[in-house]
């Protein structure tokens, strides 16, 4: 390691360009993950606060929750198999306040439960977000799909729905509202099993079935995965360059008993040395930035995250170091030395 750090401050330039790059690309990489994330929840929040466990839909419904609608037949079925079952309605919709403006929001409904907030017939629970529209709790809101209005009651925390604040109302509303008496999903936290006519969703199967989400998550995993392969590739050109420039170091090296194996581990040492710096650095950036950033942009970065990036940035390093480091175990001493030290 001592060797190893004694060349990096004999040529800090070329190792301060790499790591400067390598900690960009890191910082870029959490910052668009921790995006990805606050997107997620900012798009699924309703969903991701349930616990794990299984989702049921009607089979017809080709894995359209909103055209999904579980008879009663299927309903008995599940009941009498998952005494903890949930059953519930999702629906996009509008508001419209006093002064005439209408608010985009999802109205949900379901069986009692303990995941959902206990709604009175009239009345309605909607997420925080929308008292940034000015909405509160007592105001009389008004939907064209019934003539009574609603009173909001209160407001829950971090509860959205493709992006849209949640509307917690009674299930007779709900059913007077979309004219059906039957509801579209049931939830249990047991594991899956096969129902006549029905499709089976863990939370990550059913939240792909939400347009906005799958479309969003795959657009950003690929940006983060190409960002992931182009570090490796960095690493692998920039330690190609310098072990081009020290193919007499190392002829000479091994002429006078050097392994390989030990100017490998050096590149090693090198490559995590300089990686290691980078992400401390670009992690610490990561995490302060929310200071900065405007409260309406959604952003989640967990430090469990970041350490689960680092390591990959550790590998893809090590892999695309090891990768050039194939020259070095080609070296001739002889032929090396031949060509002049570096």
């Amino acid at each position: 390691m001592k060797m190893a750090w004694k060349e990096m401050m004999k040529y800090k330039t070329r190792y301060l360009i790499l790591g400067s790059i390598i900690f960009l690309i890191s910082f870029l990489t959490l910052i668009i993950s921790g995006l990805a994330n606050g997107l997620s929840f900012d798009n699924a929040s309703l969903v991701k606060n349930m616990p794990e466990g299984t989702y049921y839909m009607e089979s017809k419904a080709e894995e359209q929750y909103n055209f999904s609608e579980i008879s009663d037949s299927q309903r008995e079925t599940i009941e009498n198999s998952h005494g903890d079952a949930v059953f519930m309605s999702i629906q996009m919709g509008e508001l419209e306040d006093e002064d005439g403006q209408k608010h985009g929001i999802t109205y949900v409904t379901a069986t009692d439960n303990e995941f959902f907030p206990d709604v009175e017939k009239g009345e309605l629970i909607l997420d925080e977000s929308i008292q940034e529209d000015g909405i509160e709790a007592g105001d009389e809101l008004s939907t064209n799909l019934m003539d009574d209005s609603f009173t909001v009651r209160d407001f829950a925390k971090q509860e959205k729905f493709s992006h849209s604040a949640v509307a917690f109302i009674h299930p007779d509303d709900f059913m007077n509202m979309y004219q059906s008496e039957k509801y579209q999903l049931a939830f249990t936290e047991d594991e899956e099993e096969d129902i006549d006519e029905m499709s089976a969703f863990n939370q990550n199967q059913f939240l792909n079935t939400i347009p906005s989400y799958s479309a969003e998550m795959l657009s950003l995993n690929m940006i983060i995965a190409f960002l992931f392969v182009i570090s490796g590739m960095l690493f692998a050109i920039f330690f190609y360059m310098i072990n081009v420039q020290k193919l007499g170091t190392y002829g000479i090296l091994k002429a006078v008993g050097v392994k390989t194996i030990t100017l490998l581990r050096l590149m090693w040492v090198q490559m995590i040395l300089i990686t290691l710096i980078s992400l401390v650095i670009a992690i610490s950036l990561s995490q302060l930035i929310t200071l900065v950033l405007p409260e309406e942009m959604p952003y989640q970065l967990a430090l469990e995250t970041s350490a689960i990036m680092a390591a990959g940035f550790f590998i893809i390093g090590f892999i695309g170091a090891t990768l050039s480091g194939v020259q070095i175990s080609k070296v001739e001493p002889m032929e090396a030395i031949n060509q002049g030290g570096a």
